[in-house]
């Protein structure tokens, strides 16, 4: 079976996201849970430690509170409450925490911290799995016990109203509720309008044991203007207002009802000093905890410091506090301040309720429980708690049994604080079946490319795929049934449930079918080059051949950056290696256009090697290196300068070139400190987005917005460049309306709005630039009389996703974006063009700028530098898929432009038409290796300290760079297409 190069690859590829969606769905754990099932007959509480005794408790106690109001402030970090900003704008919230009867924690969020996998770590005391930051965007039903659902089965009454991931989380189980989407990021008033107008109603009602708040404005001021915006302050002073509104309705309800209420103040995650969240910073992980009833009034001279606390600890001090039973798969301790008021023996028993629900949690997840030292401080401590209630029931009055009391609570602490490090330890249950299977699929892809690598570097337009053969032979079908005998094998004696195993069996018999014929194929390859060995030799032919110094540098490259991916400073730091390899490409690039164009050495190796049309350019075409000249007058004109240039002032531009590249990226790197060792320090980024310097940051936007007109209407069609101008004017009037630029003429009473209408203006001609750039293609696949067609309807498409990157930005990237185009015409003019380097080596130069701007735009390797406020440009209302694309784009924009960029280059230069389909195959083969390797790598270090903050967001974006790669592999073989056309056309004119 034949097939081109490009469609060889974009099947590979596509092949390969399969493969990876299997390994993360394997890898990404579920989290340490409780095998007894949730259902509705609860299971009795564990009696006092004194068997036998009839005066035993063996009920849950009594509740501590009456009624539960919990506020939850999206993306509240603990300095907002406990720092500086908390004195100034929640000053009662600060009298509370400082003179008032509360207790105040600062509880620490495990990665990720983001809103859902956050929400189920405060109700059910668990560690959400990593795979939760997907599922954030569309959340299911929560199943594991938690408190909602005891509280439920217990007969209270919840109203909530907010964030609608709560409704999705705990789907009927509030008798009234009230959701507000939380991703639409622009609205940070009317959010929380949604749900204070109801609070006044709902405070004077006394039909309800359990109120819940979910305010959202907070977290989405932080995604559009970052943690230091004037917004904060408002919003932090009318949640202040809140508050003492809720502390006042709940005192008036306890003088009637004498039994104490509860308010709990807490944030799910925090936020980083850009404003997002996600990773595991200071930040971003540190959240207020403050507990607020007359139950903990505090006597003269009491000063109580925020203590440091975990998360998960809310829902076991949840259940305490509204008698109800601890979630079953809660890792949590008892906040011990809630009830250290309460007589010795509740005190005690709360402790043992506690520590025995950790127990359990251990021995059914951890074999050898009985050797872990919680455990073993669990039994000393029960046996020296049924000794002090033996005490008690005799009524001694001592003081030994207040000594042993206070002893054995000390005890009980220990033994929860080490039983809950050792449960949280033991969080990963990884599927390793569907690991392995993920693992193999994705290799015999990159096998099939490696293998395929020959054939593609001598040029040739289709490649040969041995197919059809061991679709029939008897490998295949031993294969099979050996796979199949695994998978049986595997399902029917796992302890743990396989992904896989849970597939119906024709899409599992489909797995073992694709993993059978590519190990066939892969078999077939191997001896059909071993059978035909002359081509491997055909090189040899050539004594010239050889490799170039830039073209070594590419693959060295490359090869180290794939083999630092290993390494967790280099994973958090790998900004640095793009722009060291950007960097040392420069200074390569400027060495040999020294010596091509001042030193004479026409003579290179990468020049003088037999090449066949499918270099970029004219090339010279000597079978040998003893006659490589100069390109004569009379092909003056085929070449990219005139004739004589190099003794004129051309040859000091392409010289200046490099030079030029190298000083725009240096200037790059201070727009965007990323990674973590630099992200703290002060950039220009930081300095234009200052409320203080937002004439500065409005003069150069405009500025570059300017700049990319210039450089992106060059090939584009007269009314494409009259949308491309009215877009870019488009782009700065929605940043000005949204309040992030000033615009040059004053309006009066001017507010700041959600600029939908300016950003729907700015997509109406992108959509136009992107349908005449379609339609061009199109008619190129028709039409073959005028080439250009084409070269212009790529150029379209580049030139609008270009307006799109501009108008998702922020506007202190777009200098970023301009940089991107000036050094596109820079490479393309003065160093693609004459030194007429091969399709491979171009197509890696592309990957490794696109890289390099995937940083320099301000991304890394962590989920908080996602700017998700790109998503919801233009739109009034949450609409995942759009919502999605805009998202992802935003992120990708670097790679998706040099990609683009790439495709016109090739079109427009290239002298084969086998060119795009060898390009394609080589984007997909440099993308394909990283990938490949760090699954492997990930797999082998899974147990790794730094497997959740460090890795596993790099195995998610390296997913997501795959996905993207296929689907521009996908476009690149689109357009390759019309060469068959063109190659018509050249056997017509022959003839």
């Amino acid at each position: 079976m034949r097939l081109g190069s490009g469609a060889f690859a974009a099947s590979c590829v596509a092949i390969e996201v399969l493969g990876v969606a299997i390994f993360l769905r394997g890898f990404f754990p579920a989290s340490v849970r409780s095998s007894s099932r949730t259902g509705h007959q609860a299971e009795p509480p564990a009696p006092e430690p004194l068997a036998g005794a009839s005066s035993n408790w063996t009920k849950l106690p009594l509740p501590l509170f009456s009624k539960a109001v919990i506020v939850l402030i999206d993306a509240l970090r603990d300095d907002f409450v406990f720092g500086s900003k908390g004195a100034r704008y929640m000053p009662f919230t600060t009298y509370l925490m400082g003179k008032g009867p509360s207790h105040s924690f600062v509880a620490e969020a495990k990665p990720p911290t983001v809103t859902m996998p956050r929400i189920k770590a405060l109700m059910t005391g668990s560690l959400p799995g990593f795979v939760d930051v997907i599922r954030n965007l569309n959340s299911p039903a929560l199943l594991e016990d938690n408190v909602i659902r005891q509280a439920k089965a217990a007969g209270k009454r919840m109203i909530f109203y907010g964030d609608e991931t709560w409704v999705k989380l705990f789907p009927k189980h509030f008798v009234e509720y009230d959701g507000t989407t939380s991703f639409f990021v622009s609205d940070y008033t009317e959010v929380d309008n949604n749900v204070t107008r109801h609070l006044e109603k709902v405070l004077k009602r006394g039909d309800w044991d359990i109120l819940i708040l979910h305010y959202l404005g907070l977290d989405h001021i932080g995604h559009v203007s970052g943690p230091d915006s004037p917004l904060i302050g408002h919003k932090l002073r009318e949640m202040d207002g809140i508050l003492m509104k809720i502390y006042t309705a709940l005192l008036t309800k306890e003088r009637e009802t004498l039994s104490p209420n509860l308010l709990v103040l807490c944030g799910d995650h925090g936020m980083s000093e850009t404003g997002s969240h996600g990773a595991t910073s200071a930040e971003e992980v540190r959240t207020p905890l403050v507990l607020v009833s007359s139950a903990f009034e505090r006597k003269p001279g009491d000063i109580r410091h925020p203590t440091q606390v975990q998360q998960t600890d809310l829902a076991a001090t949840l259940a305490i506090g509204l008698g109800l039973p601890i979630p079953k798969g809660s890792i949590g301790s008892l906040l011990f301040p809630v009830v250290e008021r309460r007589p010795m023996r509740e005190q005690l028993r709360f402790l043992h309720l506690n520590a025995v629900q950790l127990s359990r949690l251990l021995q059914e997840n951890v074999p050898s429980y009985e050797k872990d030292p919680g455990f073993e401080q669990f039994v000393m401590a029960e046996r020296l708690h049924g000794n002090w209630v033996k005490l008690h029931l005799k009524e001694d009055r001592s003081g030994a049994l207040l000594n042993l009391g206070t002893k054995v609570a000390r005890q009980y602490l220990g033994a929860l604080r080490t039983l809950s490090l050792a449960l949280s330890m033991h969080v990963a249950q990884y599927d390793i079946y569907s690991m392995v299977v993920g693992t193999i699929i994705v290799l015999e892809a990159l096998i099939l490319l490696l293998l395929s690598t020959p054939q593609v570097l001598h040029r040739r337009a289709e490649l040969e795929v041995p197919l059809s053969p061991p679709m029939f032979s008897l490998l295949f079908y031993l294969m099979f049934l050996v796979l199949s005998a695994i998978h049986v094998v595997v399902c029917t004696s796992a302890e743990s449930s396989c992904y896989l195993c849970s597939l119906p069996w024709l899409a599992a018999g489909g797995m073992m079918v694709l993993v059978s014929a590519l190990l066939c194929v892969i078999t077939s390859a191997l001896a059909g080059m071993v059978m035909d060995s002359t081509f491997l030799w055909k090189s040899a032919a050539y004594p010239c051949s050889g490799w170039s110094e830039v073209g070594l540098l590419l693959l060295l490259g490359t090869v180290g950056h794939v083999l630092s991916l290993g390494a967790s400073s280099f994973v958090e730091e790998e900004h640095q290696t793009w722009y060291f390899l950007v960097n040392t490409l420069c200074l390569a690039l400027s060495q040999e256009t020294c010596r091509t164009y001042f030193l004479g050495d026409d003579c290179e190796l990468k020049h003088c090697f037999h090449t066949e049309p499918g270099t970029v350019g004219a090339t010279c075409m000597q079978q040998d290196c003893t006659a490589c000249e100069a390109p004569r007058a009379g092909q003056a004109g085929k070449g990219p300068w005139p004739s004589g240039a190099r003794r004129g002032h051309v040859h000091w531009a392409v010289l200046a070139g490099p030079w030029l590249v190298l000083a725009c990226c240096r200037l790059l790197r201070s727009f965007n400190h990323t990674g973590v060792q630099g992200a703290h320090r002060p950039d220009l980024g930081h300095w234009l987005t200052s409320s203080s310097h937002k004439m500065e940051l409005s003069c150069l936007a405009a500025l570059s917005l300017l700049m990319i007109f210039m450089l992106a209407q060059r090939g584009c069609s007269p009314m494409s460049k009259v949308a491309l101008a009215l877009g870019l004017v488009g782009v700065f009037c929605y940043r000005a309306a949204i309040g992030n630029l000033l615009f040059p003429w004053h309006l009066a009473n001017r507010g700041i709005s959600k600029g939908i209408l300016e950003a729907r203006f700015v997509y109406v001609f992108v959509l136009g630039i992107l349908f005449t750039g379609t339609k061009d293609l199109l008619k190129s696949q028709v039409i073959a009389a005028d080439f250009k067609v084409k070269t212009v309807g790529l150029w379209e498409l580049y030139s609008g996703l270009v307006l799109l990157a501009a108008l998702l930005l922020r506007p202190h990237n777009l200098p970023v974006l301009a940089f991107s185009l000036l050094i596109q015409t820079i490479m393309t003019k003065f160093i693609w063009k004459p030194l007429r380097y091969d399709v491979a080596e171009i197509t890696v130069m592309h990957y490794w700028f696109g890289q390099a701007f995937f940083y320099f735009q301000g991304n890394s390797n962590n989920i908080a530098t996602i700017d998700i406020s790109a998503g919801f440009v233009g739109l009034d209302t949450y609409m995942e898929i759009p919502a999605t694309f805009l998202t992802v784009f935003g992120t990708y924009v670097g790679p998706v432009l040099w990609a683009g960029h790439l495709a016109h280059f090739l079109s427009a230069e290239a002298s084969s038409d086998s060119a795009m389909g060898r390009a394609c195959f080589c984007y997909a083969l440099i993308c394909s290796v990283p990938v490949a390797t760090y699954i492997i790598l990930v797999t082998s270090l899974r147990y790794h300290l730094f497997i959740w903050s460090v890795f596993s967001p790099k195995l998610l974006y390296e997913g997501m760079h795959l996905l993207i790669t296929a689907a521009l592999c996908v476009l690149f073989t689109a357009t390759s297409q019309t060469g068959h056309t063109r190659a018509w056309m050249k056997t017509d004119a022959g003839n």
